[in-house]
């Protein structure tokens, strides 16, 4: 899972830079999009004290872990369940979004252990 993040407070966007490092990518590439004010983008997360946002302020990096994997899941739940329905040719490029994201978890999670097992 790719992450972009788009924050008007420099501290959050700091903050969340440092919590997500192995995961950020541009904004082009990016599967999710953190920000700290409300869009109508589909792959926008919204991070506010308001009731409407993904996830309310203040979280610990768990939280924000747990709560950006069930948004990127309930995303691609929606667009599979609109794959099913339009019952046309198959359209593999969800397939290797799916592949690429499970690569680059695998690639994290791999890396971190051996950095731990050496560090």
């Amino acid at each position: 899972m790719k992450i972009a993040i788009e924050c008007r407070s420099h501290l959050l966007q700091k903050s969340l830079e440092n919590f997500l490092r192995n995961h950020l990518g541009s904004q082009k590439s990016a599967d999710i999009i953190i920000r700290d004010f409300p869009s109508d983008e589909k792959r926008s997360f919204y991070i506010s004290t308001a009731k409407e946002a993904d996830l309310q302020k203040p979280f610990s990096k768990s939280q924000l872990i747990l709560a950006l994997q069930n948004h990127f899941k309930k995303m691609h739940k929606d667009s599979s369940t609109i794959h099913k329905k339009s019952k046309s040719t198959p359209n593999f490029a969800l397939l290797e979004q799916r592949i690429e994201m499970l690569t680059r978890e695998y690639q994290t999670k791999l890396l971190e252990t051996i950095k731990e097992f050496y560090g």
